[in-house]
């Protein structure tokens, strides 16, 4: 080492940046802007220029949607990998490696508090884990949601983002939408409102199921709604689907959503719409 390294190092120099560019910066997906990420953290997420709804994780819409002191449902124990699948990996290492990137054990996580002081259970499904794939223990998680909703006898709230059902565990995870259905089912019988929340995606058994069954649907702005996509449909029906097919204001504009809310305004949004259908006891 000469001189003049020693120098450099011991000025500070040599170490790695504690920032690089990559870090300082990132790219929306819609209008290609680069955005500052502290701007765009700060900003939930959405494009300060375009106003675009990036997706973001469980953790930070809990923290979005519940008041402080909210309690986190331990996630079920479940059979890991009952088929044995394999494709070009082991299904096992696949779990390994979204765990090991995400921060729970899979793709739906439940939080039970309140918003704006209305008692309320909140179940959020994380595209990042395996893009939130409905398996055994998304389907179970979400059962328990509902049980702890009818144990506290308040509104269940489901923000729902998912590729679909998890083709690893097969029939197993089809059996996870009846199952979600009859606890819906459960929740209507009691009496208690049952909220969906659409993000961006929304797709495949999860649109099938739980996520079309809500008392009242809001959306976000230009969520990606639907069962199949949008060139398969095109490809069966053989015809141009129109412009925005399959975005939240489109599904809007034709009835299967009652509202689209910004990300900024949706925690005011459900406390008005939880005074509505689950209205605070007279005094």
């Amino acid at each position: 080492m000469n001189w003049f390294t020693r120098v450099r190092n011991s000025l500070g120099f040599g170490s790695e940046k504690k920032s690089t560019e990559k870090d300082l910066w990132i790219k929306c997906s819609n209008c290609q802007e680069m955005l500052f990420v502290q701007e765009y953290e700060e900003n939930l997420r959405v494009c300060p220029r375009c106003d675009h709804h990036g997706r973001i994780g469980a953790d930070a819409r809990l923290q979005l949607l519940l008041d402080e002191g909210y309690e986190l449902l331990p996630l079920p124990q479940v059979t890991e990998d009952p088929l044995k699948f394999r494709d070009s990996k082991k299904y096992t290492d696949r779990i390994k490696a979204a765990r090991a990137a995400n921060p729970h054990d899979d793709a739906f996580v439940v939080g039970s508090g309140a918003i704006d002081k209305r008692p309320a259970v909140v179940g959020v499904q994380d595209f990042a884990f395996m893009g939130g794939s409905m398996g055994m223990a998304v389907g179970q998680a979400f059962i328990d949601g509902a049980e702890k909703a009818l144990e506290r006898r308040c509104a269940y709230v489901v923000v729902t983002a998912a590729g679909g059902a998890r083709m690893q565990e097969g029939i197993l995870s089809l059996m996870q939408m009846p199952r979600a259905t009859v606890m819906t089912r459960r929740l209507k019988a009691a009496g208690l409102p049952y909220i969906v929340v659409l993000t961006d995606p929304t797709t495949g058994g999860v649109t099938a199921s739980y996520a079309m069954l809500g008392d009242v649907h809001i959306a976000e702005p230009g969520a990606l709604i639907g069962f199949a996509g949008q060139r398969v449909i095109q490809d069966t029906i053989r015809e141009q689907l129109p412009e925005g097919f399959q975005r939240a204001e489109y599904l809007h504009k034709h009835g299967m959503v009652d509202m689209v809310v910004h990300r900024r305004d949706l925690k005011a949004q459900l406390a008005t719409v939880l005074d509505y259908l689950q209205p605070s006891a007279a005094a």
